[in-house]
């Protein structure tokens, strides 16, 4: 029996190398979307701890420096949130084109395989039909040698 070789293999391979290429993509994009997640958690936890801080100044004493400090904290905190909050939508969006992309890779993929499945069961067809046509002829050749030697016994 033949061996099978799919003439367009290296496209095949090609096309798995995308999508493994493509799948690496999308983990390092949700990895930094997590990253800008934490830092926004962080700029949160940073500015609850200054509203907290500037309520324990209003309560303990009047030093009026210390309350405009904190308040300035607080409100650069909210700035930098609304930066981070930024961050994180650019790095939503980002994760958002590495799935789509993954997604079209895997479906060229995944053509590319039917494409390749398609030729093997062509190539198993052609296979067992040179495979019938061979025993015909081994059983017509046979039936053929039976029958001469069936007439020569005879005469």
């Amino acid at each position: 029996m033949a061996k099978f070789r799919y003439r367009m293999q290296s496209i095949l391979n090609i096309k798995v190398q995308m999508e493994n290429q493509a799948k690496m993509e999308l983990g390092q994009a949700q990895r930094k979307l997590m990253e800008e997640e934490e830092r926004l958690e962080g700029l949160y936890r940073r500015k609850e701890y200054y509203l907290e801080e500037g309520r324990k100044l209003r309560m303990d004493s009047l030093k009026v420096q210390s309350l405009r400090d904190n308040e300035y904290a607080a409100a650069r905190m909210e700035e930098y949130i609304e930066a981070q909050k930024e961050n994180v939508r650019k790095a939503e969006l980002l994760v958002e084109e590495a799935r789509q992309k993954l997604q079209e890779v895997m479906i060229e993929r995944k053509a590319q395989e039917k494409l390749r499945e398609k030729a093997f069961e062509q190539f198993m067809a052609e296979e067992n039909a040179k495979e019938s046509k061979e025993v015909d002829e081994l059983t017509s050749y046979t039936y053929g040698q039976k029958r001469g030697m069936m007439s020569r016994n005879e005469g």
